[in-house]
């Protein structure tokens, strides 16, 4: 570790010498005030209104060629009154029959654009992003840290159309001030920037040039200067929706909830109040979100859960804020994070222990009541967060023969987060902190295995300096987690932690526990700035008692990590090639007793070829290590070090159809594991407003020690049943889309998934942290396994080992697994901010213990399996106050 420290310092300091070229002069924009006649916005420029003010111009190429001159020219013109700042782009073209004008969804951000940053806070670390492109679509995005994070997620009420003509095409916007967050000044400074991107040549110019090597973006902006006398508006807008949806479900005999048909009828509201001039609460009351889409399809047999990324809209939008993350080096650790939406709103956690007569009915997620969330920046420098929900308590109902009964399966919960940040030294350093906290009522006595109370916090600090070249990174993370004995031993017990390992000398398992505290965090030297060089090297820690699953996510504790890192990239053309990276990455890994637990390192790059293909590889070692989560509560495994490669290749993104691969594999020194996986895509746009992507995937894998089951006989102590597993997957990945208009849209998104598995060459586990990968566990032989069938497939009985007699049984974990979901969307923004949806989702799943892999007779048991269909409508309507 130390070694890898100090060779990247070095390196760090080594290619200072290689610096790229520097940003220009800061340039500067004089607006005016237009009264009493604004400009009309119809994108065609012709109003007396833009005579007020002269035409600006003199753009610099960004991509591809770094500082030449742009290939077209650019200019603009910015007005303002009370309410509104006014935007017109010319875009001159001396090929206007080229102009790629494509209709797609708002955030889309496709064929030719042009782009304004605004950063009407002047802290040279936030900006709004507003785009329109030449056929009238809107994006628009909420920039935060420099330019390091753009968030397409904010959704302002703005206007903007666009004309193609003779010499170009033109865009005409109109950017209410009351969607900006600014102070109160006499004589106001924001920063600007434009942009313009010509889609035929993949080609970007700026207004302000700053370099692609450059250390920042928002900071190194120009200035728009004359809006002597704008005042900030304390904005209310109301946006109550209503919905409907009627399900078809599958019918089930004999169970009285499974009649094949529901109807619900439900109503909320969302709300934004300007607190202050810089400050914004957003409320949601009995949110609704149906017209989301569906997470994809997986089989997970790890002792892990899976991250899934936040789609809902209230969570998504500046969420940035709120983001706290605790990531590591290698990926492994990438998700981990103080606050992870999906918590609020999850599925309730309590399961019914049902007798063979008694049928139940659990809703699929935890209801929100309500939620809150303050979110600005202080003329001050400091950006601020709060976001407070309540979600319902739920019950789940039990029949039997008739006679029902309510449990609760998830109680009433608060769950409370709270982020500051404030800026120094024109926001080259920062310091924060967050805090956490979430309470359950847990009156009831079969909810003690969850938590009571939940607390978390941490302070963090970045510091950059030399022209933003280099950067300090510290981030820490303190925990606490509350509740009944049954509850702590859980959480001791969960596979982020494993207290109760036998080989852990430094963990202890107390079942008498009621809390439970821990810490964490990261720091972080990184080089940026202007040089073609960039490296990081850094360390993170979770201490065994750190807890964050239940308003964040962990995936595990006990761990010290160290990394390096170290990037080159060409952005200007140089022989055959657009752009060029490469990278060098190297990490390590321990436990708080010292083991080495993991290490590695890869080399990876890629780029882009003048043809506009893209390519990208990487060939990485994993070293062996010690796996403390693969016996599931039992002494460590050795694992052996394995090798990875990865690939990938798409042709040009520009043309009316494109093709692209990619895939991974990885081959283990021992046993013959192995896992091969590859994507194929294809995208056809064969009109400017249609597109179809089909992405067919198939994944290969073998594992020759795959976790079954842990045996519990009564006499030699524990067996820990392992198999070879050969598990085949495949899926295809449709999404169509239709843009009738800007503001009418079709979606479509559907996945077929079929996944078998089959496990042979049974195992016992004898010693674990053996040398030798045949040491370490016993293989079952023929006489020592007795198969049987049953209505439900194979039964194994285990009637000895090396250790002696068994006598276990164990249906067989062989599996099928089979799904469909599907999700179709029209939207209609018949006037702005008020949307309409209608939406049909499907939903088809199955599994059986057969194990073998076909395609055509699963996805013909697929299709055979009784669908869910739910059909919805949604309509809301904005009012602006």
């Amino acid at each position: 570790m130390k070694y890898a420290m100090s060779l990247l310092v070095g390196l760090m300091a080594v290619t200072s010498a290689f610096a790229s070229k520097a940003p220009s002069a800061r340039k500067v924009y004089i607006t005016n005030r237009v009264n009493p006649h604004p400009p009309a916005i119809d994108g065609r420029l012709d109003d007396a209104a833009w005579s007020k003010v002269e035409w600006q111009g003199d753009f610099t190429q960004r991509q591809p060629d770094d500082g030449a001159e742009p290939s077209q020219q650019t200019s603009f013109k910015v007005l303002f009154d009370d309410n509104n700042l006014y935007v017109g782009i010319r875009a001159h073209d001396s090929e206007p029959e080229k102009i790629v004008r494509r209709v797609t969804r708002r955030d889309h951000f496709d064929g030719d654009m042009v782009e304004i940053n605004i950063d009407s806070y002047h802290d040279r670390r936030t900006a709004f992003s507003f785009t329109l492109n030449a056929a009238g679509v809107r994006g628009d995005e909420a920039i935060s840290n420099d330019g390091d994070n753009w968030d397409s997620n904010w959704d302002p009420i703005w206007f903007g159309e666009a004309a193609v003509d003779s010499m170009g095409w033109t865009a005409e916007m109109q950017i209410p001030l009351s969607q900006l967050r600014f102070s109160n000044s006499e004589e106001p400074v924001w920063g600007l920037q434009i942009m313009r991107h010509i889609f035929r040549k993949q080609e970007r110019s700026n207004w302000q040039y700053i370099p692609q090597n450059s250390g920042g973006w928002v900071s190194l902006f120009g200035e728009l200067r004359g809006m002597d006398g704008i005042k900030p508006t304390r904005r209310i807008e109301l946006m109550p929706y209503g919905v409907s949806d009627v399900r078809r479900l599958p019918k089930e005999e004999g169970n009285p909830f499974a009649t094949g048909r529901e109807n619900n009828v439900s109503g909320g509201l969302d709300a934004k109040f300007g607190v202050t001039s810089d400050l914004t609460l957003d409320v949601t009351v009995n949110p609704d979100f149906g017209q989301v889409e569906a997470d994809p399809s997986e089989v997970n047999l790890t002792a892990f859960e899976t991250f899934f990324s936040e789609k809902r809209p209230f969570f998504i939008e500046g969420q940035d804020i709120l983001n706290y993350s605790l990531m590591g080096g290698d990926g492994t650790f990438s998700n981990d994070r103080m606050f992870y939406s999906r918590r609020i709103g999850r599925s309730p956690q309590h399961e019914f222990d049902l007798d063979d007569d008694e049928y139940s009915q659990v809703p699929d997620n935890t209801s929100i009541m309500t939620a809150m969330k303050l979110t600005g920046k202080t003329r001050n420098g400091w950006s601020i967060g709060l976001l407070d929900a309540v979600t319902e308590k739920e019950t789940g109902q039990i029949d039997l023969n008739g006679t029902r009964r309510e449990e609760v399966v998830e109680p009433l919960t608060n769950y409370l987060i709270g982020r500051a940040q404030k800026d120094y030294n024109q926001g080259n350093t920062s310091v924060g902190g967050m805090v956490t906290g979430l309470h359950r009522d847990l009156s009831q006595p079969h909810l003690n295995a969850l938590n009571s109370a939940a607390y978390s916090g941490g302070l963090d600090l970045r510091h950059q300096w030399d022209n933003k070249t280099y950067s300090l990174n510290v981030k820490t993370a303190f925990s606490h987690i509350r509740g009944d004995r049954e509850a702590i031993t859980e959480a001791q017990e969960s596979s982020r932690r494993y207290f109760q390992r036998p080989d852990a000398a430094h963990l202890t398992l107390d079942t008498t526990r009621t809390s439970m505290s821990g810490h964490g965090g990261m720091v972080s030297l990184d080089r940026g700035g202007s040089s073609k060089w960039r490296a990081s090297v850094g360390t993170m820690w979770r201490s065994p008692g750190l807890e964050l699953n239940d308003l964040g996510f962990m995936r595990q504790a006990d761990r010290i990590m160290q990394w390096s890192w170290l990037g080159y990239r060409v952005n200007n053309p140089v022989g055959i090639f657009r752009n060029l990276r490469v990278n060098f990455n190297q990490w390590a890994g321990w436990n708080f007793d010292g083991e080495s637990v993991f290490q590695g390192g890869n080399v990876n790059g890629g780029g882009q070829f003048k043809n506009y293909w893209h390519f990208w590889g990487g060939v990485g070692r994993e070293a062996a290590g010690l796996s403390t989560s693969e016996l599931r509560g039992g002494p460590a495994l050795q694992t052996a070090g394995q090798w990875n490669q990865w690939y990938s290749m798409s042709t040009d993104g520009r043309k009316a159809y494109q093709l692209g691969f990619n895939g991974n594999n990885n081959w283990s020194d021992e046993g013959g594991s192995r896992r091969n996986n590859i994507n194929f895509w294809l995208r056809l746009r064969p009109k400017n407003a249609v597109q179809l992507r089909i992405n067919p995937f198939y994944t290969f894998r073998k594992n020759d020690l795959q976790y079954v089951e842990t045996l519990e006989p009564e006499t030699g102590g524990d067996r820990y049943l392992f198999g070879q597993l050969n598990q085949k997957t495949l899926g295809i990945t449709f999404r169509f889309d239709v843009s009738i208009t800007p503001n009418l849209t079709i979606q479509y998104y559907g996945q077929p998934f079929i996944s078998a598995g089959q496990y042979s060459h049974f195992k016992s586990i004898t010693d674990s942290r053996a040398a030798s990968y045949e040491d370490r566990f016993y293989r079952f032989q023929d006489g020592d396994i007795q198969t049987a069938e049953t209505e439900d497939g194979l039964e194994y009985t285990f009637s000895q080992d090396s250790r002696g007699a068994i006598g276990e049984t164990l249906e067989t974990p062989n599996f099928s697994f089979r799904e469909f979901r599907s999700n179709l969307v029209l939207r209609w923004e018949y006037r702005p901010g008020s949307t309409l949806f209608f939406v049909w989702t499907q939903e088809r799943n199955g599994d059986d213990t057969d194990g073998r892999f076909s395609f055509s007779r699963g996805m013909d048991n697929l299709f055979g399996e009784s669908p869910t269909n739910v059909f919805l409508v949604k309509a809301s309507r904005w009012f602006s106050l």
